[in-house]
């Protein structure tokens, strides 16, 4: 039978009993054949207590020394699912990500894997164990503990399973699969039964929280064949009726899938945008400005240079909203004076809604249905940015889900998906 990675998110995780229906569902996998492989995100809730009591002590805590903190969640995971699997019979062995070992950079509270060695791990399947590897944790190259950011447990799964070469990654998550939105926001949203690589790396850039952007990433580039699909069905569901369940996440594009020409509506209320004034507009000035942020670890998503008016321009970009008032300071310490610019000018207050869909690269009249429906709303953009399968702007935060319910309307999203 195959190799198989399964990954299970902090919800599933969020109790014993929790655990041990986990337990069961991966000893089902295994009873079957397969070399199971897992990695179990930190039970529901504890990396933010953790966080949180490290910045009890410490407002802005050393990130090494939150790192070995926040890692430990995880270490608590693997543990108590290796216990609920031997539990039951299944021989299981747990490994936290040093031990592995999962290879990362030094960039603490967001490394970047750099290799996975999988000798340890194919020697245990190799005997019939299930193996269990801490998700969101690795090790730089000096054996300090990192973490790969929040979300990192997807990276984490994708990343093992592209090592070890599986056959399938299945994440398993709290939700049955990738809506065309936020079922919270539009009740009709629908359950997409496969999407591409491509969509799923626009929609998690986006701000769709299915999957971290980097597992989608990961996923891409080493054609790891990804499922997303609820953990909340019954443990001891027909395995192959399981196997086919939720969202394939694929990298073939298909005709059936073209004529959807929009798949899903993303959106992202956790930027802020900020604009410098009267730039000169001369040749360098992009770097001058973007540059001391990207060195101060900010990262910047949509970006805007006005038509130059007298030889100055105005130049706004977004960025994380955790981020801005740091991104505000290193433009007013470093920027502001040397390229003797105007105001620096900030908005915490929006918002980033997108269309998403490969059937954008054989449809015309998406953008001029999508602005039409937000004039139709009374909703101003303030900002727009597009590729070859979206069309994102920027709006006021308190009109995103107004927004958001008119486009997938507009785009009949609603509607069943044709046969």
């Amino acid at each position: 039978m195959a190799l198989i990675v399964h990954k299970y998110g902090g919800t599933s995780m969020g109790s014993v009993e929790r655990i041990k229906n986990v337990a069961q569902r991966v000893a089902k996998w295994h009873a079957a054949g397969h070399q199971m492989v897992v990695v179990p995100s930190a039970m529901s809730g504890e990396t933010n207590r953790l966080i949180a009591l490290a910045k009890e002590i410490q407002a802005q805590p050393d990130p090494r020394e939150l790192d070995m903190v926040a890692s430990t969640g995880e270490q608590v995971s693997v543990g108590l699912l290796s216990m609920a699997l031997n539990a039951i019979g299944v021989p299981a062995v747990s490994y936290a990500g040093w031990q592995v070992p999962v290879r990362t950079d030094d960039a603490f509270t967001k490394a970047r894997i750099e290799s996975i060695d999988d000798a340890r791990v194919r020697a245990d399947l190799a005997a019939g164990r299930v193996v269990i590897i801490t998700g969101f944790q690795g090790v730089d190259s000096n054996g300090n503990i990192t973490t790969l950011g929040r979300g990192g447990s997807d990276t984490s799964a994708v990343a093992v399973a592209a090592a070890l070469q599986a056959a399938e990654c299945l994440i398993y998550t709290d939700v049955d699969g990738v809506y065309t939105t936020d079922p919270r926001i539009v009740p009709e949203a629908r359950r997409l039964a496969r999407v591409t690589f491509e969509e799923m790396l626009e929609m998690a850039s986006l701000g769709s929280k299915v999957l971290q952007i980097r597992s989608v990433e990961f996923a891409g580039k080493y054609r790891v064949k990804t499922r997303v699909l609820s953990s909340l069905t019954p443990p001891d569901i027909d395995l192959a009726t399981e196997a086919e369940s939720g969202t394939l996440i694929t990298f073939e594009e298909d005709e059936q899938m073209e004529k959807a020409v929009i798949s899903g509506i993303a959106f992202n209320r956790d930027e802020a945008k900020i604009t410098v004034t009267n730039v000169p507009d001369r040749p360098g000035i992009a770097y001058q400005i973007l540059g001391p942020v990207a060195e101060a670890n900010i990262d910047v998503d949509m970006i805007i240079q006005n038509a130059s008016v007298g030889g100055n321009t105005d130049f706004s970009f977004t960025v994380h909203r955790n981020e801005y008032q740091k991104a505000i300071a290193v433009l007013n310490d470093t920027v502001k004076s040397r390229i003797q610019a105007g105001d620096i000018v900030g908005d915490p207050k929006i918002a980033k809604v997108s269309v998403v869909g490969i059937g954008m690269r054989s449809h015309v009249g998406i953008a001029s249905l999508m602005f039409r429906t937000l004039s139709q709303e009374g909703i101003n953009i303030q900002m727009i940015s597009t590729s070859e399968i979206k069309i994102s702007v920027v709006i006021e935060d308190k009109y995103m889900e107004l927004a958001v319910r008119a486009l997938h309307k507009a785009f009949e999203l609603d509607q069943p998906a044709a046969a």
